[in-house]
């Protein structure tokens, strides 16, 4: 199978090309810019595979929850390319991804990836990783304050990303014994989008690129009407 994603949800930046088996990427830190840089990218990785858009059998992007701006790029773009080579997409969730990322990287299987969303609340999920090694959805994810996410059962939880960063003084005492550890600064990127999206075209989890659409877990994107 031939696969590109996006990731651009957050402050990083990245493509991934998934060709029968194998994968190559580009990333990069930067909070700013990414309109450019990701195209810059998918130019990259198709030229060094010598493949053209068309010959792809399917896009995958990480469709949120995340940075707004970040979303709607990779949004906007996965739904350009897929207009213009007639290919289906893959949306994954971002926390999916980052919760793939922490078992690839760390062979953590039970994992509790969360984004600073802004305006006192975090994004959060979690995620448990099958026989298969692929991260699968515990519950719902949810957009909330610290100390109203929705708790898991069980030991062992791994807490990985930004919200651990901002919010981890809340959420730790909360989860008290059942916590193993956590990791703030792991980001996510495009090769977990990609290995998430060849499973889920597998799944029959692909749509038209006009059905490609964001998700938020909320609306409000400014600021909290004042009470």
């Amino acid at each position: 199978m031939k696969l590109l994603a996006l990731e651009t949800a957050a402050e990083a930046c990245s493509a991934a090309l998934y060709l029968e088996g194998e994968l190559t990427s580009r990333f990069q830190v930067k909070p700013r810019g990414h309109s450019e840089l990701i195209l810059t990218m998918m130019d990259e990785l198709l030229a060094e595979a010598s493949l053209r858009p068309n010959q792809l059998d399917a896009l995958a992007f990480g469709r949120g929850p995340g940075s707004f701006t970040g979303v709607r790029i990779a949004t906007g773009v996965v739904q350009g390319v897929a207009f213009a080579a007639e290919l289906p997409v893959v949306p994954v969730s971002t926390l999916a991804a980052l919760a793939q990322r922490a078992f690839r990287e760390r062979g953590e299987r039970r994992l509790l990836p969360a984004f600073d969303a802004r305006m006192g609340e975090l994004y959060w999920g979690a995620y448990w990783v099958d026989d298969a090694g692929i991260a699968q959805l515990q519950g719902q994810e949810l957009v909330a304050q610290a100390d109203q996410v929705s708790l898991p059962n069980g030991e062992g939880w791994y807490g990985i990303g930004g919200g651990w960063q901002a919010y981890g003084e809340q959420l730790r005492p909360r989860l008290g014994a059942q916590l193993k550890a956590s990791d703030g600064e792991l980001l996510c990127r495009a090769e977990e989008v990609a290995l998430l999206g060849v499973d889920g075209f597998a799944r029959g989890e692909a749509v038209a690129a006009e059905a490609a659409l964001p998700v938020y877990l909320r609306d409000q994107v400014a600021k909290k009407p004042r009470s």
